[in-house]
C-alpha cells in the first residue's frame, strides 16, 4: 500500500505582533539591532518598563550628558513616581491631566515631563508594546510660559566689571572662573561652550573660537580683538588642554554656579542669571542696530522661533528711532533748527 504523500499545510501570514494579541510569539527586531523573541501571554509592558528601555536604547545613545541628565531626572522624579505602574496600553488621557495639573505651579517642568512622556509613548508604539495611534499626551495643550525678559544696563554691565576685577584682586573670583564670566559677556555664548572650549579650538589665524560642544552642532565665534586681549591674559598650563582650567591637573573648570552667585550678589544683580548674560549680548546688538537674522546666527540658534523673542526689541528700538527722525524734522520745519551737515555747507 503506498505511503501517502506528506500535504505541506499553508497558513495565512502572520502581521506585526500588537501588544494585546493572542498569537503566540513572534520575532522582533530593536532598535539596537538585536532580534527578540516576544511572548503575546507575557504581561503588559509598564510605563517604567518602557522608561528604562527608552533611556538605554534612545536617551543614552542620541542625547549628550546634559540632555541624558534632564531626561532621567523627568522621567524618575515625575512620571515613574505618578505612572511607572501602569501598562503603557492602559494610560488614559485623564492620567496625563492629572499628572500635568499636579505640576502646574512649575509649568517649565510640567510641559517637559509632557514632552519626554510623549516621546515614551511614540516609542512605545515603534516598538509594538502600545496600540498603534492611540498617544493619551496628543491632545494635552502645554503651559504657557511667559518669557524672562531680563537683560543688563550700562550701569549694570559697569557695576559687573568692577565686581569681577574686585573678586580676582581679593581672591574671592578665581582667574579661569572671571575668565569664563568675561567670554560669556563678551559673546553670548552658553555656560558649557565656554567651559568645554579647548586650546585647539582658538584659531588665531583664521580669528575664530571653534565651538564643538554648542546645543545646536558645531559652529565658530569671530575671534574679536576684545577676546583675544581676554585670551591672551590666560595663563596657559602646560598639558592641559582646557581654556578655562580646574584645580586638578588637567581638568577644566565644571561650573560656575557658585561663582555667580557671589558676583552678582555684590554686584547688586540678585535677579540676574547666568543665562541673562545671553539674552543682554543679544539686546545690545539690536540695539546697535543689528538685524534678527544676524542675532540668530551671533547666538547659534538652530531655529527662527529661538530668535523672534527678541522681536519686540526692535521695534522699541524702531520707535525710538522713528520718534528721534520726526523730532528733528518737526523742528526743521518749525525753523528751531538747522541740520548739521547743511550748515557746513552754508559756511563753505
Amino acid at each position: 500500500m503506498p505511503k501517502p504523500r506528506n500535504h505541506r499545510v499553508s497558513r495565512p501570514a502572520l502581521g506585526p505582533l500588537r501588544a494585546g494579541s493572542q498569537a503566540g510569539t513572534a520575532r522582533r527586531r530593536d532598535p539596537a539591532g538585536s532580534e527578540t523573541h516576544v511572548s503575546a501571554r507575557a504581561p503588559a509592558a509598564t510605563v517604567a518598563d518602557v522608561a528604562r528601555r527608552y533611556l538605554r536604547l534612545h536617551v543614552a545613545v542620541n542625547c549628550k550628558p546634559k540632555s541624558m541628565e534632564l531626561y532621567r531626572t523627568v522621567i524618575d522624579n515625575h512620571i515613574v513616581p505618578a505612572l511607572g505602574d501602569r501598562p503603557i496600553g492602559a494610560v488614559r488621557r485623564s492620567d496625563v491631566a492629572a499628572l500635568q495639573y499636579s505640576l502646574h505651579d512649575r509649568p517649565a517642568v510640567a510641559n517637559s515631563t509632557i514632552q519626554v512622556l510623549t516621546q515614551l509613548f511614540r516609542k512605545a508604539q515603534q516598538w509594538g508594546l502600545a496600540p498603534e495611534g492611540r498617544n493619551p499626551c496628543r491632545s494635552i495643550r502645554k503651559y504657557k510660559l511667559r518669557l524672562r525678559d531680563r537683560h543688563l544696563t550700562r550701569d549694570e554691565y559697569r557695576r559687573l566689571g568692577q565686581t569681577l576685577r574686585d573678586g580676582e584682586a581679593g581672591g574671592w573670583v578665581s582667574a579661569p572662573a572671571a575668565t569664563a564670566l568675561r567670554l560669556l559677556i563678551l559673546t553670548g555664548c552658553r555656560r558649557d561652550e565656554i567651559l568645554t572650549l579647548r586650546w585647539d579650538d582658538v584659531d588665531r589665524q583664521a580669528r575664530e573660537l571653534r565651538l564643538r560642544d554648542s546645543k545646536s552642532g558645531p559652529c565658530m565665534v569671530a575671534l574679536t580683538p576684545v577676546l583675544e586681549a581676554v585670551i591672551d591674559g590666560i595663563r596657559r598650563d602646560r598639558g592641559n588642554p582646557w581654556v578655562i582650567v580646574g584645580e586638578a591637573p588637567g581638568s577644566r573648570l565644571k561650573t560656575l554656579k557658585s561663582t555667580w552667585r557671589r558676583v552678582r550678589l555684590r554686584a547688586g544683580l540678585e535677579d540676574v542669571r547666568l543665562h541673562d548674560l545671553r539674552h543682554s549680548y543679544a539686546t545690545r546688538a539690536l540695539a546697535l542696530g543689528e538685524s534678527l537674522s544676524m542675532i540668530g546666527k551671533l547666538l547659534n540658534h538652530a531655529q527662527m522661533q529661538s530668535t523672534a523673542r527678541y522681536a519686540h526689541v526692535m521695534v522699541d528700538a524702531e520707535k525710538a528711532a522713528a520718534a528721534r527722525v520726526g523730532d528733528r524734522i518737526a523742528a526743521h520745519v518749525a525753523g528751531r533748527g538747522r541740520p548739521r551737515a547743511a550748515e557746513r555747507d552754508r559756511r563753505r
